[in-house]
C-alpha cells in the first residue's frame, strides 16, 4: 500500500516529504478533507478529479484539517491511497430520501456488498443525521466483526450545515460509505477522550432522542448550571468544556456527549447524539494534558502485534476538543506523529460525531470529545 499526501491552496498542489510514491493512475481512493466554504466552490470536485482520474473520491467538509503532525483552517488536505491487493467499493444516499437517519443508514448499508468485505469507512452529514441512529442502522445489517470507523462532517464551530460528495460536487445531506475487500488488509482502530469525571453521577429520568430535560427528576439544565458555577454565564459555549460522561441502558462503558445547545424556554439541553432515559451521567471537565495523553493512548490501540507502523493513518478527532486546546491543538496530532516515530503519514479531520467501536471492539458507537484513529496495514 502506498499512500500521498497533498495541500491544495493558491491552485497549487504540495505534497507531503513523506508521503510515498503513488502511481496517480492507480490510486484507488482519495479522501479530501476541507473547509465548507473551499467545498462550495464549484470548481473543487473537478480539480481533485483533473489531478486523480481514475479514482475514488470521497470530499468531507471540516472543523479543521489535519495535515500529519499540525491543524490547519480554510484548507483542502487530500490523501490518495494506493492498494497493492486490496479493492475498494463505494456508494452513497442522501439523508433527505428517508424518514430516518436509522433507515438512511440500513438503506446505505444495504447497498454495500458484503463478500470478502473487511472494513467499512464512513463519512457522513454532520448537520442533519442523528449520528446515534446512523451507527444504529449500520450495526443491524454489518456485522459486528467488521470494523466501521469514520465521522461526521463538520462546519467550523459554526454547527449549521455541512457538505460531502462521492464522486461529484459536495451537497448537503450525504452519507458515504467505503468498502474494503480482500484477505491482505488489516484495519485497526483506537479512540480515546482523556476528560476528567467529578460530581456524583445521576440517572437521566426525561428525555427525547437527543434532549435532556430531567435528571434525577430535577430540571437538567438548571442543575448543570449549578455545577458549572461561574462558567453557566458563559453557556452555551462553555458548554463544549464541560462534556458529559453517558452511560446508556444496558451498556458497560459510557461514551461522552457534546452539548449543542440549551433552550432557556423549556430548560433544554441538546446533544450531538442521543441521551436515553435511564441512562447514567456524570460531568466532566478538560485537562489539556489529559487530551493530548488520550491522542497518544488512541494510537497506541492501533498498532499490531509486530509493532510496525501503519501505511495509513485516518485521524477523526472532535471539534469540541479544537476548542478547548485553542493555541496547543497541535500537541494532539504531533503525539499521535511522535508515537508512529514520525513515520506514519497522517490525515483527518475535526468532526461533529465520531464514528468507532470501544477499543476492545464490538458494534460501532457515536463518540464525541473522542480522538479516534484508523489505522492500515496492507501486507
Amino acid at each position: 500500500m502506498n499512500t500521498s499526501l497533498h495541500t491544495f491552496s493558491e491552485n497549487t498542489w504540495f505534497k507531503h516529504p513523506l508521503s510515498k510514491a503513488v502511481d496517480i493512475q492507480k490510486a484507488n481512493l482519495v479522501l479530501c478533507f476541507g473547509s465548507k466554504s473551499l467545498l462550495q466552490i464549484d470548481s473543487i470536485y473537478n480539480t481533485v478529479k483533473t489531478k486523480f482520474p481514475v479514482s475514488q473520491i470521497a470530499m468531507c467538509s471540516t472543523a479543521g484539517e489535519i495535515y500529519q503532525d499540525s491543524v490547519q483552517n480554510n484548507s483542502l488536505v487530500v490523501v490518495a491511497m494506493e492498494f497493492k491487493k486490496t479493492t475498494i467499493q463505494t456508494t452513497k444516499v442522501n439523508i433527505k430520501d428517508y424518514n430516518s437517519s436509522f433507515n438512511a443508514a440500513i438503506g446505505l448499508a444495504k447497498k454495500i456488498p458484503k463478500d470478502n468485505l473487511c472494513y467499512v469507512m464512513i463519512l457522513s452529514d454532520g448537520s442533519l443525521v442523528n449520528g446515534s441512529e446512523l451507527v444504529k442502522g449500520l450495526s443491524t445489517q454489518i456485522d459486528k466483526n467488521i470494523l466501521i470507523s469514520g465521522g461526521l462532517a463538520g462546519d467550523d464551530a459554526n454547527f449549521e450545515s455541512t457538505l460531502l460528495g462521492l464522486n461529484e460536487q459536495p451537497k448537503n445531506g450525504e452519507i458515504i460509505a467505503i468498502g474494503f475487500y480482500g484477505n491482505h488488509l488489516t484495519v485497526t482502530h483506537g479512540s480515546q477522550h482523556g476528560w476528567d469525571i467529578f460530581g456524583l453521577e445521576k440517572r437521566i429520568t426525561n428525555a427525547s432522542k437527543n434532549v435532556l430535560f430531567e435528571l434525577e427528576g430535577q430540571n437538567a439544565l438548571e442543575l448543570y448550571k449549578k455545577y458549572l458555577g461561574p462558567e453557566a454565564k458563559n453557556l452555551p459555549g462553555s458548554a463544549l468544556l464541560y462534556p458529559l460522561s453517558v452511560t446508556i441502558p444496558g451498556a458497560t462503558k459510557p461514551i461522552v456527549r457534546t452539548i449543542l445547545s440549551i433552550n432557556e424556554d423549556d430548560k433544554s439541553m441538546t446533544f450531538a447524539g442521543d441521551v436515553p432515559v435511564g441512562s447514567v451521567v456524570k460531568f466532566m471537565n478538560a485537562n489539556l494534558q489529559n487530551l493530548t495523553n488520550a491522542a497518544y493512548q488512541a494510537a497506541e490501540h492501533t498498532t499490531k502485534i509486530n509493532n510496525k507502523e501503519p501505511d495509513f493513518s485516518l485521524l477523526v478527532s472532535c471539534v469540541g476538543r479544537k476548542l478547548v486546546l485553542d493555541t496547543h491543538i497541535n500537541e494532539e496530532v504531533k503525539a499521535v506523529s511522535e508515537f508512529y516515530k514520525n513515520k506514519t503519514l497522517l490525515a483527518g479531520f475535526y468532526s461533529y460525531g465520531e464514528i468507532s467501536p470501544f477499543n476492545d471492539g464490538g458494534n460501532c458507537q457515536l463518540h464525541n470529545q473522542t480522538m479516534t484513529i484508523t489505522s492500515f496495514y496492507e501486507d
